[in-house]
């Protein structure tokens, strides 16, 4: 079992696959094996990293407590672990927002970051209230209704249950990730460190409008954005073609300029 450590955490991760590298970070109720679907469509042209942060799936959990600011390091020792470079990190949901850490701290590994549903934490006022405004709405739905759409509920009652069923293997739970976002880097930090930023977004995301994704590209010069018609908050999950697709077209074209020494 592929372990890296962590500052003495065990942190899982499973590597498939070969060619340019992209390593997926999972969201609240997430794991390694919930990029089931990603890493079947995207093995055989990348090499594809998952990864259990702690507390999550196989990797220790044994701790009283977990705090979210040590997530970008179980990121980064992995890509120690398995000395990758030129990574691409796709972030879902507040996974993306140890994505995007984990990338400014090596920046010699990784080329990009993909948030996806997510602004990453960046500190800005003006995407702060945004995002917040965007979170008084999605909370007055079911969390359910907040991550997938009803007629993929209604259609698909077995995967909408599997989805379910993937948190429970987690001891963390999602106000262990919240403070996460605590002191969060500036657009001009991430613009200094010369990692691309792509942000991935769906059009029917109930936790975060396309609105206030779209206002977070403007604000970050250089920035992507993919938008997909349909798609809810767990796109991964719900409309995986699409999903597969934005990814490799990013990983194919999205490769940061950086100054060589």
């Amino acid at each position: 079992m592929p372990t890296a450590d962590s500052d003495g955490t065990s942190i899982f991760y499973e590597r498939h696959g070969s060619g340019p590298a992209i390593l997926f970070v999972h969201g609240s109720g997430g794991h390694h094996a919930a990029w089931w679907q990603q890493v079947a469509a995207l093995r055989d042209e990348f090499t594809v990293v998952t990864i259990d942060l702690r507390g999550f799936g196989k990797s220790d959990s044994s701790m009283p407590e977990f705090d979210g600011q040590d997530f970008p390091g179980d990121v980064v020792a992995v890509l120690d672990r398995e000395d990758l470079t030129d990574v691409m990190l796709v972030g879902q949901s507040i996974g993306s927002v140890a994505a995007l850490r984990a990338g400014l701290l090596r920046p010699e590994r990784v080329s990009s970051v993909v948030l996806g549903h997510s602004l990453g934490g960046i500190s800005h006022p003006e995407l702060k209230e945004l995002a917040a405004a965007d979170r008084a709405e999605a909370v007055k739905l079911p969390v359910i209704d907040r991550l997938l759409t009803r007629p993929f509920q209604q259609e698909r009652a077995d995967l909408t249950f599997l989805f379910q069923q993937m948190g429970t293997f987690n001891v963390a739970r999602m106000q262990d990730l919240r403070n996460l976002d605590t002191n969060g880097p500036s657009l001009e930090e991430i613009q200094a460190s010369g990692v691309k930023v792509a942000f991935l977004a769906g059009e029917k995301d109930a936790v975060l409008s396309v609105k206030t994704v779209t206002r977070a590209h403007e604000l970050l010069p250089g920035s992507h954005l993919e938008i997909v018609e349909g798609a809810p908050h767990s796109m991964y999950w719900e409309a995986p073609g699409p999903y597969n697709a934005a990814i490799a077209h990013l990983r194919r074209t999205l490769t940061a300029h950086k100054e060589t020494a």
